[in-house]
Parts: C-alpha cells; sequence; structure tokens
C-alpha cells in the first residue's frame, strides 16, 4: 500500500514538473476578467512587443509607444495594426507575432475605459 502511494506520488510529481508552456502559450487562455488598466495589464505588453521599434532609436521612432499617454492616444490605430491578417504589411509587430490574448487584453483595455492604473 505504501510502495503504492510512493509511485503515485512520484508519478504525479513528475507529470507536473514535465509541463513546459510559454508565456504565449498560457497568456492565449488567460485574459482578465477585471478591469483593464495600462499599469497592470498594457504597459509589459507595449514594452515587449512595441517600444523596440516604437521608442528613440527605434525604426518607429516618429511614433513612441512609451508612456500612457502615447498609447492611450494611438489606441484606435494600435487596434487597427495588431488585429489585421496574417501576411498583411501593415500588420503590427512588423516582424513579430502578438498573442490572440494580448490583443484581446488591449481591445478590452478600450472597451474598459483607457484606464491608467
Amino acid at each position: 500500500m505504501k510502495k503504492n502511494l510512493f509511485t503515485a506520488i512520484i508519478l504525479g510529481i513528475a507529470m507536473v514538473s514535465c509541463e513546459s508552456s510559454t508565456y504565449d502559450e498560457v497568456s492565449d487562455t488567460e485574459v482578465p476578467t477585471e478591469k483593464i488598466t495600462y499599469t497592470k495589464h498594457v504597459k509589459g505588453i507595449m514594452e515587449a512587443k512595441c517600444t523596440s521599434c516604437h521608442s528613440t532609436g527605434g525604426s518607429a521612432s516618429s511614433r513612441p509607444l512609451n508612456t500612457y499617454a502615447q498609447v492611450n492616444g494611438s489606441i484606435n490605430q494600435i487596434i487597427d495594426r495588431i488585429q489585421r491578417p496574417a501576411g498583411d504589411p501593415l500588420r503590427m509587430p512588423q516582424g513579430g507575432t502578438m498573442s490572440a490574448a494580448d490583443i484581446s487584453i488591449i481591445v478590452k483595455w478600450k472597451e474598459d475605459g483607457l484606464l491608467e492604473n
């Protein structure tokens, strides 16, 4: 009995520890149900996916997206560009991808009233 219980515990631990998910895989299924805010939800997405080009020294530095005010002021264009179909040359981010969950968070942020904090 003890041997079977021990074996079951070890197998359970091994199965859980072998699971590997990337951020995008996990985030595709986990869009927050709470009100979306720039600081808590959107800022990290922008930093990870947009500001390498949309900041000083980037290829799109003339359209910076580093601050709440800049992202808020460009939200309609951002949503348009991130929702374009694959293969569209105007789809953003160029040379990368944005998960469906990240897109949903940005869209929900606008729907929730573009809250900062």
